[in-house]
C-alpha cells in the first residue's frame, strides 16, 4: 500500500491535545499541504489563519464552546490543541464549501503524516458571521465576503490513536 493510502486509512480525529506547541515548519508545512489543495477551476478561493497565540486561541474556544450550546466554561471544544487552522473561503465562489473541505482534508492528512494529531471542529461558519470576527479579518487585510469552513486543531496527541470504525457495506456501486 502506498503512502498516501495508508495515511488516509491510518488517520484519526484525536480528542485531546497535550499543550506542547509543534514546531513552526511543521505547522508551515501543513499549511502548505491545505493550499496546494484542489479547487473549482483552480481558483484558490480559501484562506487559512493559523492561531498559535494562546490568548487567541484560547477566546476563539470560548466562543465556539458558546455557539455550540455547552454550559460547562470549563469544556474546550478545542480539546486542548495548541494550534487552530480556520479555513475560510469566498462566498461568492460557487465551490467554495467544496474547496475549504479539500484544504480541510489535506491539513488533517498532512499533520498525520508529521507524527501530529488532528480534528476538524465546526461553528467556524458561525464565529464569522459575527461583527467581531469580521473585524478581525479586516485587520489581518482580509478583504470581501468570507464563510468560515472549519477549525483544524493541531497538536500532540495525549492519547491512543482510535481504531478505525468498521467501513458500512453498500456504499459504493458500479455501472
Amino acid at each position: 500500500m502506498n503512502d498516501i493510502i495508508k495515511a488516509i486509512k491510518e488517520r484519526r480525529s484525536i480528542r485531546k491535545f497535550k499543550g506542547d506547541m509543534p514546531d513552526k515548519k511543521d505547522i508551515d508545512a501543513i499549511i502548505e499541504a491545505g493550499l496546494y489543495a484542489a479547487s473549482g477551476m483552480g481558483r484558490q478561493e480559501t484562506k487559512i489563519i493559523a492561531v498559535t497565540d494562546k490568548t487567541f486561541r484560547d477566546r476563539l474556544s470560548q466562543i465556539n464552546r458558546q455557539i455550540g450550546g455547552w454550559k460547562d466554561e470549563n469544556f474546550d471544544p478545542f480539546y486542548g490543541a495548541p494550534v487552530i487552522l480556520i479555513v475560510l473561503a469566498d462566498k461568492a465562489c460557487f465551490t467554495s464549501l467544496y474547496d475549504g473541505s479539500l484544504v480541510m482534508g489535506n491539513l488533517m492528512l498532512a499533520a498525520h503524516s508529521l507524527g501530529l494529531g488532528s480534528i476538524w471542529i465546526h461553528r467556524a461558519k458561525e464565529e464569522f458571521e459575527m461583527p467581531e470576527y469580521k473585524e478581525i479579518l479586516k485587520q489581518l487585510g482580509i478583504e470581501g465576503e468570507w464563510e468560515g469552513i472549519g477549525h483544524c486543531a493541531i497538536g500532540y496527541a495525549d492519547c491512543d490513536i482510535p481504531e478505525a470504525a468498521a467501513r458500512k457495506d453498500g456504499r459504493v456501486y458500479y455501472i
